[in-house]
């Protein structure tokens, strides 16, 4: 026998709360919009460009992040965070810009004017890069403790828009391809609620990330774009259901279609966002600093796709063939008037 936390033959009129629903998701997005003004829209280093630098301190004793962070602001790391690996003393530094560390490379020489004593070479651009970065790594050592350099990335701004350009260029193709998918998979009426709807999490999950002042990253991204997959599956579940129940109930109304396949396939929804969300849970709290963003976008990617399977699938699917109804009637009536 399966197992269900739903009894079967639950009525709920989930169709009869769509407007509240809407309101909800309305009251999150403009509450998002708002954050971008007030609290910024943060970019990670991957999308913004910057320096990544990873950090092993090999003294004893902890380290703790607040005396990293005071070494990173002293010699002018902008917009920098400190993330710790692990349980040891090893740490990932970010920090804005390739010119964030005030070390600024020296002008090359005018051509065929002579070298200044101590003079860099002409174009040293990455040698002032490398001096930046050994001269947080003497401050660090200096103040802080003995440490060994894992790790060094530099992304320059050009390469970080283009990451922030192909990650939402990701997105509308996985978008698009969706809709080619349920349109080939069911018929073209189901596929722009079910867009609607993958739309509707990646919105609300990002208006949440931008309410709590977090940074978007290509661990974000990925999050998303998992959300997305997550998403459908559940709403794939719904819309196989509801057309099953509209070849099975040809007389019902299409309301009462809609609300008993919801509530048919709401044990399995919940059971199914349950248990993944057990699992993104566990890495929330164990995976450390470095998988955190990605586990707590899912978390609210996966309450989101859930609420969305419901409440905003279901009734983009009603208001779509409602529409379609009153528009098939207008056609109708201004043809049997233009015959009259």
């Amino acid at each position: 026998m399966p197992f269900e936390i739903v009894k079967p033959g639950t009525k709920i009129d989930f169709l009869g709360k769509w407007k509240i629903a809407v309101a909800v998701s309305a009251i999150v997005l403009v509450i998002g919009a708002l954050g971008i003004p007030l609290r910024g829209f943060r970019m990670g280093v991957d999308f913004k460009g910057g320096t990544e630098m990873q950090v092993h301190f090999t003294g004893e004793g902890k380290v703790g992040d607040a005396e990293i962070r005071k070494v990173l602001g002293d010699v002018g790391a902008q917009n920098a965070s400190v993330v710790r690996v692990g349980e040891g003393n090893e740490f990932l530094l970010k920090f804005e810009g390739e010119r964030s560390i005030e070390a600024a490379a020296e002008p090359a020489p005018e051509p065929g004017a002579a070298p200044q004593p101590g003079a860099r070479p002409a174009g040293g651009e990455i040698t002032a890069k490398t001096d930046r970065i050994i001269q947080l790594e003497a401050a660090l050592a200096e103040r802080v403790g003995p440490l060994e350099v894992t790790r060094v990335e530099f992304v320059g701004p050009k390469v970080g828009a283009d990451l922030r350009n192909d990650g939402l260029k990701a997105i509308g193709i996985a978008c698009l391809l969706i809709l080619i998918y349920i349109a080939f998979r069911f018929t073209p009426r189901y596929a722009p609620g079910a867009v609607v709807a993958l739309i509707h999490d990646v919105l609300v999950t990002s208006a949440v990330w931008i309410v709590f002042g977090l940074e978007f990253d290509l661990r974000v991204l990925a999050a998303l774009l998992a959300v997305l997959g997550y998403s459908l599956n559940d709403t794939i579940i719904v819309y196989d259901r509801i057309r099953e129940n509209l070849s099975l109930h040809t007389k019902s109304d299409l309301v009462e279609v809609l609300n008993r396949s919801v509530n048919e396939t709401l044990s399995r929804t919940l059971l199914t966002s349950f248990t993944t969300l057990i699992a993104v849970l566990a890495l929330l709290a164990f995976g450390g600093e470095v998988v955190r963003p990605f586990a707590l976008a899912m978390a609210i990617g996966i309450a989101v796709g859930t609420y969305s399977s419901i409440y905003i699938a279901s009734p983009m699917l009603l208001w779509l063939e409602r529409w379609r109804t009153a528009a098939a009637a207008r056609t109708a009536g201004k043809a049997r008037a233009a015959k009259a």
